[in-house]
C-alpha cells in the first residue's frame, strides 16, 4: 500500500522511503451510502502503483479501479462511459482530476480542493470531506422531485380553472381568487424543508 523511493549511493542501493497517501476515514461508509442511494459502479482511478491502488481499493470497497492513469486517461475514461449512455459523477480535488471533472456529467470537488478543480467542477461541497456527498445527492434529489410535484400541480390545477370557467362553471373573481391560492400553495411548498430535520428556509 506504500509508493516507494529508492535511494542510491555510488550505485548501491542505500534506502528506501515508503510514502503512504492515507485513505480518507470516511471514504468506505460513504461509499456503502451511495452503494444504498443507487449509485451502482465506483470506479477509482489513480497515478500511483498497481500494488497501492489495489491495496486501496480493497480498503474502500471500490467495484473496479486503474492504475497509473494519467489525467487524459481519467478524461477518456469519463467521455467513453458517457459514450456508453452512463450517467457519470466525477469526485476530485487536484489539478490532475480537472479534465475528468469538465467531462463528467457532474463534477464534484471539495472546499479545500485546488482552486482549478473547484473552477471546473459543478458542484463544490461545503465541508473538506465526502461525508457530505450522499447529503448533496439527496438534497438534488428530493429538490427535483419537489419541483416536478410543483409543476405538475400548478398545470393541472390551472387548466381545470380555465376550463372550469370557458364552461361557465367558475366565476373570474373565483378563478382569480383560486389561481392565486394556488401560487400561495406552490409557493409554501418549495420552500419546505428538504431533508428530514432540516428546519432551515
Amino acid at each position: 500500500e506504500y509508493s516507494h523511493l529508492y535511494m542510491a549511493a555510488s550505485g548501491q542501493l542505500v534506502g528506501v522511503i515508503c510514502i503512504a497517501d492515507p485513505l480518507r476515514p470516511e471514504a468506505a461508509s460513504v461509499l456503502r451510502q451511495l452503494h444504498k442511494l443507487g449509485i451502482r459502479n465506483a470506479v477509482m482511478m489513480t497515478g500511483d502503483s498497481d500494488r497501492t491502488a489495489a491495496a486501496i481499493a480493497k480498503q474502500v470497497g471500490v467495484n473496479q479501479y486503474f492504475a497509473e492513469v494519467l489525467p487524459e486517461d481519467k478524461a477518456n475514461f469519463v467521455q467513453q462511459a458517457k459514450a456508453e449512455g452512463h450517467t457519470v459523477v466525477m469526485i476530485g480535488d487536484g489539478i490532475n482530476d480537472t479534465p475528468a471533472l469538465s467531462a463528467a456529467s457532474v463534477g464534484v470537488s471539495l472546499s479545500d480542493g485546488a482552486d482549478l478543480a473547484k473552477e471546473v467542477a459543478s458542484v463544490v461541497l461545503l465541508g473538506s470531506d465526502l461525508t457530505h456527498l450522499p447529503l448533496a445527492l439527496e438534497l438534488g434529489r428530493r429538490t427535483y422531485a419537489r419541483i416536478k410535484t410543483n409543476f405538475r400541480t400548478t398545470i393541472g390545477l390551472n387548466t381545470a380553472y380555465l376550463v372550469g370557467g370557458l364552461a361557465g362553471l367558475i366565476m373570474p373573481a373565483t378563478g382569480a381568487v383560486l389561481h392565486n391560492a394556488t401560487t400561495l400553495g406552490v409557493a409554501w411548498n418549495a420552500q419546505r424543508a428538504k431533508l428530514p430535520g432540516d428546519t432551515s428556509d
